[in-house]
């Protein structure tokens, strides 16, 4: 697999060549595992496309040969043959329409389930640089145009190919003078498809451009909603929708208008041709080189002859549109995670005794104007011992929250490394280390599902008695008893039928549920108010004896008890000790302690 680039998978304009072998291949492996039901539906497509020539064929027998010698059997057998032929038609193609639409289904499944896999598995730069909205429009409507290709694009196109080349066959074994006459506006069928498909590229370019503009558009609005409620921009967020709504409506209206110009024009094409089967046929007739059955069968397959040529100019679209789809999935099913588990990895013991250590950890999200790394941190060095209890203290921007994510190797660092237990983090699978570690953030996200479900995240081995002694333990069970279905309560999208600080006490027992030997708390309590906070201090004060603690906290009322505190600064590990001696020393810890005291008595 190869390594796609770091940059962001927003560009949509690019749609590429109309066939690609390569991205074809590949689209094709996606059938392998149904090859049997691929067999199937060639055969049905094959047998539709030969039955449809059989009519027009049957039916010159009749005018030439069964009616002017006046053989009624052979009329019936004709007609009981005719009628035969098109309920085959119709059976065969009912029948390929259902087998090929199972194809496109599962091959869809397939691939939604290959990239949701895929986008658990990326890091979470990938997802600083990439819109949530445009990734919904790869698993949604990039996967719905390959189902339109492998449901009714491929089929058609193989069937419609099929189609002509009987249908050639038969007019050029008929009469072969009169079939090359019926040829001659081919030239003329072929200018104007290739005119409509240079517009319609164009066209589904411009759709295609504008749908990921909305899908962006939406996500991003409905996610912040209670911003643009708070600061009024509800006709302002409606205005900009509806301008680029509208340039999605004008993008479809010019598909629109090249569709309602070519069909018509195909129309007249084939006008022409019947025309001209008339008028020499007309002519063959007369001078007794040819029959009036084999005109009527002419005209009848000029009719059919077209039709495919029109569904091959549409379907061009549908293949180039699958294509362009294809490969902006193949690009993200591609992509290599910047955070890779070792190729021989080291196993933690059964049970972590916690020890944390950073040494020398260097880190930057990303460059200056001149490309130098923007360190956002700068050569920390610390260590947590077993059971201790090691707090994070400073000003935004200090680099605490990412000495955690670095630790939970969201992100590696540039330089320097981190030890759990002596073993450096890089050596050890993401899956074990995280097992190890509980998390509480101060932004709690919870899923839709029940109180249960959230608490222990589906995982069937945490038991009922597990999530609720966890929830017992930070003091959930009152609220969570109160709830109409208790336990099996839906929460709704983020657990939005909870206030902040249900949802922090429903993280707290989450992470105790997973028993983890290091417990991580991110500001997890200033969301709470102060019963609530006490609270959970009681609790965790409990659950953090033999457990490796890393506290980070604004508020150094809560961080007192720490048996270490780490004050951070512009990226630097500044200061180092208890509350007491930061304070004894006057530096910049008790500048903190000063400043947020100071302002107590008038908050």
């Amino acid at each position: 697999m190869q390594s796609a680039p770091s940059g962001p998978i927003q560009e949509e304009e690019a749609l590429g060549k109309a066939y690609d072998g390569r991205l074809m291949r590949r689209l094709l492996r996606y059938l392998a595992p149904y090859k049997w039901k691929v067999v199937l539906a060639i055969f049905l497509l094959v047998s539709a496309a030969g039955l449809q020539i059989i009519g027009p064929w049957l039916i010159q027998m009749a005018l030439d040969d069964a009616i002017p010698t006046g053989d009624g059997e052979l009329l019936a057998t004709l007609a009981i043959a005719y009628l035969v032929a098109t309920v085959g038609t119709f059976g065969f193609q009912y029948a390929q329409a259902l087998v090929t639409t199972w194809l496109g289904q599962q091959v869809m499944y397939d691939l939604r389930t290959e990239i949701f896999r895929r986008l658990q598995e990326l890091d979470l730069q990938f997802y600083d640089r990439n819109p949530v909205g445009r990734l919904m429009t790869r698993i949604t409507s990039d996967v719905e145009s390959l189902n339109e290709l492998f449901s009714s694009g491929v089929v058609a196109i193989f069937g419609d190919l099929f189609t002509l080349l009987f249908i050639v066959s038969a007019m050029l074994l008929m009469d072969w003078q009169l079939a090359l006459v019926t040829f001659s506006v081919l030239p003329l069928v072929i200018w104007s498809a290739s005119v409509f498909r240079s517009r319609i590229r164009a066209a589904y370019r411009d759709i295609r451009v504008r749908l990921a503009r909305i899908n962006s558009f939406l996500q991003e609005r409905i996610t912040g909603i209670s911003v643009v409620q708070l600061f009024n921009r509800e006709e302002a967020e409606s205005r900009e929708l509806d301008r680029v709504n509208r340039d999605y409506l004008q993008a479809h209206l010019r598909s629109i208008t090249y569709y309602a110009l070519f069909f018509p024009v195909v129309e007249l094409f084939t006008a022409i041709a019947l025309a001209l089967i008339i008028w020499y046929g007309g002519f063959a007739i007369i001078q007794e080189n040819t029959s009036v059955g084999v005109v009527t069968a002419f005209l009848l397959y000029a009719r059919r002859f077209f039709r495919p040529i029109q569904d091959l100019s549409e379907k061009y679209n549908v293949l180039q549109g699958a294509m362009a789809s294809s490969e902006r999935i193949f690009r993200l099913v591609d992509r290599e995670s910047v955070i890779q588990d070792p190729t021989d990895p080291e196993s933690l013991p059964e049970r972590l005794q916690g020890e944390i250590e950073f040494r020398d950890v260097w880190f930057a999200y990303g460059s200056d104007e001149k490309g130098e790394p923007d360190w956002i941190l700068k050569g920390v060095s610390f260590r947590a011992r077993p059971g201790e209890k090691v707090a994070l203290v400073g000003h935004t921007g200090a680099g605490k929250t990412t000495l955690i994510n670095l630790l939970m190797r969201f992100y590696d660092p540039q330089r320097g490394e981190i030890l759990g237990d002596g073993v450096p983090v890089r050596q050890v699978r993401q899956a074990q280390l995280r097992d190890r570690i509980g998390l509480v953030l101060q932004d709690v996200f919870l899923f839709s599902e029940d109180v249960r479900y959230n608490i222990r995240m589906g995982n069937r081995e945490i038991s009922e008695e597990r999530v609720r002694a966890a929830a017992r333990e930070v003091g959930a069970t009152a609220f969570i008893e109160r709830l109409e279905r208790g336990f099996e309560q839906p929460l709704g999208e983020r657990g939005a039928s909870l206030s902040v600080g249900e949802r922090q006490l429903i993280s707290f027992a989450r992470a105790l549920a997973f028993d983890p030997e290091i417990l991580v708390l991110d500001e997890a309590t200033s969301s709470v108010d102060s019963e609530i906070e006490a609270r959970i201090d009681a609790a965790t004060a409990r659950i953090m004896e033999g457990r490796t603690s890393i506290i980070i906290a604004h508020r150094l009322s809560t961080v007192q008890g720490a048996d270490r505190i780490l004050v951070m600064h512009h990226g630097e590990l500044r200061e180092e000790g208890s509350h007491d001696e930061l304070l004894a020393r006057g530096g910049l810890y008790a500048r903190l302690h000063e400043l947020q005291f100071a302002q107590a008595p008038s908050a």
